[in-house]
């Protein structure tokens, strides 16, 4: 049922003039689960509250909860048409009334960590894109028909909503930056091997896809207590992310994981200078993929002792600085960190192995970000003692990934596998960090298992590179053309 609501919804979103993509679908489908959301916490608490006959104040006023105006009901308990905004009324109510009044928690919740804080946040950076009266109330018609009353019922709608975060990374643009594939996610998670009661860290939250993940695979541990799950919801999962609406997603997402007020911050992460960072911000673990090929001003640059413009390196600095002594790190970055022989990167690299023990290097294979043409690396690493030897495994999956063939859970179970080891096989190998070289600290993937024969092509995929090689050069010869 709920899979039915959510493509009816995509459906009425595409019609609509104000929604073009993938990211618009999402970002309006988010605000609207939300205040439905919202609606059913809200329910959900009072009924908690009158059976322990005490009161409870709801967080929304009346004339603007969810059955005032997306919702409205009659006698019966039917949807009432009679009195449901529609049209250019519902538009109006949505726009002037109904997101001024809660950005406005903003400034009265009485500190960050709250959900009116976050309701302030998420309705001061997001905007109804939605044109037409009509099409918004199909929506929210739609919208209302789902549940968040049962474990059950917020499970397969995070999973729903997982599915529309992937194709919205797979609709290109700057979507994939909000999507790592949940398998790399889970082989990451598995070999820094988090427990209750140490803190995780993302600053680079994107759709907040690691601490989802972190969530459950903590809380499907046995015999937690009650204790437990407090510490689950409110001290363990921390976040920051600098756009608008990766932040409204992270949020999203990790709500619909159960986790009811996340302690995720909207801000840049890189405007913080190094040296402010205190001991009591540091965390156990950090699960990051921070965004990389960008360029950071001069006066961010000035924030970190390794001066660059490429975000990940300054992430990665980040990274570092904000692991407690003895903290567990995995971080995926582009591959030719290992090797560029920039001062920042060789610089990097050295601190890297000086200061963390850099114990493991997993090699992704082409593909594995759907719709990136960048290969990239996993470093696992931990704080406080310097590298003695380096773990690499090349992961081959043995086929050729895309949208329809993407990176499983199976791919990576090898490598969890030996990763526990350290073993040498023929993916995998060690390097003794006495015998890298230190004027540059290289790190690239040389795997002694295998011969570098050049292995040759089928005439079929000659043919068809010829193919879009021919059509690449007869693309740039018309648009010549046209400037002639």
């Amino acid at each position: 049922m709920f899979e039915q609501a959510f493509k009816n919804i995509d459906d009425i979103l595409h019609k609509d003039a104000g929604c073009s993509s993938e990211l618009d679908y999402t970002e309006q489908t988010s605000w609207m689960l939300f205040l439905k959301y919202l609606d059913d916490l809200e329910l959900e608490k009072a009924l908690t509250a009158e059976l322990m006959e005490q009161e409870y104040s709801p967080i929304i006023e009346p004339q603007h909860r969810w059955n005032a105006w997306a919702a409205p009901k009659d006698a019966s308990g039917a949807f009432d048409h009679n009195n449901a905004l529609t049209g250019d009324d519902l538009i109006e109510y949505v726009n002037n009334e109904l997101f001024p009044y809660l950005k406005s928690f903003k400034l009265s919740a009485a500190s960050p960590d709250t959900i009116e804080y976050k309701i302030g946040e998420i309705f001061s950076e997001i905007k109804n894109r939605i044109q037409s009266g009509y099409s918004l109330r199909d929506a929210l018609e739609k919208v209302d028909e789902l549940r968040f009353r049962s474990q059950e019922e917020k499970h397969e709608l995070s999973h729903l909503y997982e599915t529309k975060i992937k194709n919205m990374g797979n609709a290109g643009r700057n979507g994939g930056e909000y999507y790592t594939p949940r398998p790399l996610i889970r082989a990451m998670i598995d070999v820094t091997n988090p427990k209750i009661g140490e803190t995780i860290y993302d600053g680079a939250a994107g759709s907040a896809g690691f601490l989802c993940e972190a969530f459950d695979y903590l809380r499907q541990r046995e015999g937690l207590s009650s204790k437990d799950l407090k510490t689950l919801q409110e001290s363990t999962f921390y976040a920051k992310e600098k756009k608008s609406l990766a932040y409204v997603i992270a949020i999203m997402n990790m709500i619909l994981h159960g986790i009811e007020a996340p302690n995720v911050i909207h801000t840049n992460t890189l405007g913080e200078n190094l040296a402010d960072i205190q001991a009591s911000q540091r965390h156990d673990i950090i699960l990051a993929n921070p965004p990389f090929g960008g360029k950071e001003r001069p006066e961010i640059q000035q924030n970190f002792p390794i001066k660059t413009g490429e975000t990940a390196f300054l992430f990665l600095q980040h990274f570092i600085k904000m692991l407690k002594p003895g903290g567990r790190a995995a971080v995926v970055i582009k591959n030719t960190f290992l090797s560029n022989t920039d001062n920042a990167a060789v610089a990097l690299r050295k601190e890297l192995l000086e200061n963390c023990n850099l114990h493991s290097i997993l090699d992704c294979p082409g593909g594995t970000f759907i719709g990136a043409g960048v290969k990239t690396v996993v470093l696992f690493f931990e704080k406080g003692a310097p590298t003695q030897k380096v773990w690499f495994y090349q992961l081959d999956v043995g086929r050729n990934m895309g949208k329809t063939n993407p990176l499983n859970d199976n791919d990576l179970k090898d490598f969890v596998i030996q990763q526990k080891t350290f073993a040498d096989t023929e993916q995998s190998w060690s390097v003794d960090v006495n015998e890298i070289e230190q004027s540059t600290w290289d790190l690239s993937v040389k795997n002694p298992n295998k011969n570098d024969e050049v292995v040759l092509r089928e005439p079929s995929e000659i043919i068809k590179e010829i193919m879009a090689l021919d059509k690449e050069s007869e693309e740039i010869l018309l648009s010549i053309q046209e400037l002639i």
